[in-house]
């Protein structure tokens, strides 16, 4: 099975997207919404969620696991690659949202400056950055938070003028040091992806994250068939909460863009 984990929904949209790409196979989802949003907790406390996530989805015999979550991936899945998984789990894989994305915009061929807009844990850890100066030497990056666009959108604030005066304030940095690339840094972001487009106008490419993880996860399948092979063929998605089962289901349909029709509640 794959298993896909992320602090609360935003990471239905990357399981949409893997799942349409990829329907043979089978899923699990674990939400961390109790403990949402991880983008104000220090390291030590993400790294020790996102280790009990870990820990949960592999006993429900996920052979891999995708880190859905921006937050997550920059704060804790280099040490669980590197550490935790060798001592404890060496036969199985965890991956992150954040390589994928960064691979895509070095591949783009655009001059100008790339933006990049996430939580502030997100942002504030400087991950795209270091990322991108891997790959590509002396980009222009510029980088903003944007601590309201998550809980307006769990709210299913989406179509509300609020929403789209906030998110239009987010943007106006990226419009006026015209930016060619925009990376959404957050996995409840696709909400927003025509928004931010319609904003940033056909001088920004503003870039899918669901399309273009799923993508890169296929391709990695791809290249790992002794991954691959262990992967359950069932065509089942089962879902996981820490928090209200019912909620999970009315907000998650609406991340999923299908109906969920049971979660089951646990404890980290």
């Amino acid at each position: 099975m794959i298993g896909i984990f992320d602090s609360g929904l935003g990471g239905l949209t990357v399981l949409q997207s893997i799942a349409h790409k990829l329907p043979a196979y089978s899923y699990v989802y674990l939400g961390d919404n109790a403990r949402a949003p991880y983008g104000n907790k220090s390291q030590e406390i993400i790294y020790q969620y996102t280790k009990e996530a870990v820990d949960f989805l592999f006993n429900q015999g996920c052979c891999i696991i995708i880190i859905a979550c921006n937050t997550a991936s920059s704060k804790a899945l280099r040490k669980i690659q590197q550490e935790y998984l060798p001592k404890k789990y060496p036969d199985r894989r965890v991956l992150g949202v954040i390589k994928p994305l960064v691979e895509e915009t070095a591949r783009i061929k655009r001059t100008g400056p790339i933006g990049v807009i996430g939580t502030k844990a997100t942002i504030d850890s400087d991950v795209y950055k270091k990322e991108l100066d891997l790959l590509v030497a002396d980009m222009n990056i510029i980088q903003k938070s944007a601590p309201l666009l998550v809980p307006l959108i769990e709210e299913g604030w989406l179509k509300r003028p609020e929403t789209k005066m906030i998110l239009k304030k987010y943007l106006r940095p990226f419009k006026q040091k015209q930016v060619r690339i925009l990376i959404p840094a957050c996995t409840h972001y696709p909400f927003l992806l025509s928004d931010m487009q319609r904003i940033m106008t056909n001088k920004c490419q503003v870039l899918d994250p669901g399309q273009i993880i799923a993508t890169s996860f296929a391709d990695y399948l791809n290249r790992h068939p002794d991954i691959n092979s262990r992967c359950l063929l069932k065509k089942s998605i089962t879902f996981f909460t820490t928090d209200d089962p019912e909620k999970f289901k009315k907000i998650g349909g609406k991340f999923l863009q299908a109906d969920i029709k049971a979660v089951q509640k646990i404890k980290l």
